[in-house]
């Protein structure tokens, strides 16, 4: 309604909206669609991965003059914990969160996979390689500022996600690093995923992109001259 109307009206909305796997929910109440709506011109995308951000972004989602779909991965509903102030607050739905500082690999994830990527970062610590673990937050805008400036330290670049490999997120962000800072990549950017297949029920550990299936990506990565 903003672009429609010279910002004259203005169309606040926010859809909450369950995603992901992890609880069995097989392949219709399994899926991460969030590249779908990116493309959506006009939309804000968010996916928090814990308690003080899942309230800080919905009350700036609330807040926005523009459509906010807000994903909340089901397998954090009754395993995130964390302290949240009952005073209201404002997580900025411009800026992403660097988890943990690392000097050799880069790795950018959102939602429940926050929680493997950080596993595998610590598993490649005791490997000798120093992962540096980024959680967008809001996948749309996102933080490419923060993603490139981790990247120009590190040199090497892991995208993790729960949807399928084939044109998801992760694909767009990689062209964004390779526009930006193509010159101070030191291997090519790798992208672990779910596979091209529908959500299967009984393989569901398999699908996801786990820690067991980043920590060979975040290895290779840093071992690549």
């Amino acid at each position: 309604m903003r672009h429609k109307s010279g910002n004259e009206y203005q169309s606040k909305m926010v859809i909450r909206s369950p995603v992901g796997g992890g609880i069995r929910g097989g392949h219709y109440h399994s899926q991460s669609p969030e590249s779908l709506f990116i493309h959506v011109a006009g939309l804000k995308v968010v996916c928090p991965s814990n308690p003080y951000d899942a309230k800080g972004l919905l009350i700036a989602s609330i807040r926005d003059p523009d459509p906010v779909l807000f994903f909340e991965p089901k397998r954090l509903y009754r395993a995130a914990k964390g302290e949240v102030p009952a005073e209201a607050y404002e997580v900025p739905l411009t800026s992403a969160a660097v988890l943990r500082q690392g000097t050799d690999v880069t790795v950018v994830t959102w939602g429940a996979m926050v929680y493997e990527a950080l596993a595998a970062a610590q598993k490649a610590e005791e490997q000798g390689v120093s992962t540096e673990v980024i959680d967008l937050r809001t996948l749309w805008p996102v933080d490419i500022d923060t993603i490139t400036a981790s990247v120009e330290k590190t040199g090497r670049v892991v995208v993790v996600h729960e949807a399928p490999k084939t044109c998801g997120f992760g694909a767009e962000i990689v062209a964004l690093l390779n526009e930006r800072v193509f010159w101070h990549l030191e291997a090519p950017p790798k992208r672990v995923a779910g596979f091209d297949t529908p959500f299967p029920y009984t393989l569901e550990m398999e699908y996801l992109p786990l820690a067991h299936r980043i920590l060979p990506a975040i290895l290779e990565s840093a071992h690549t001259v």
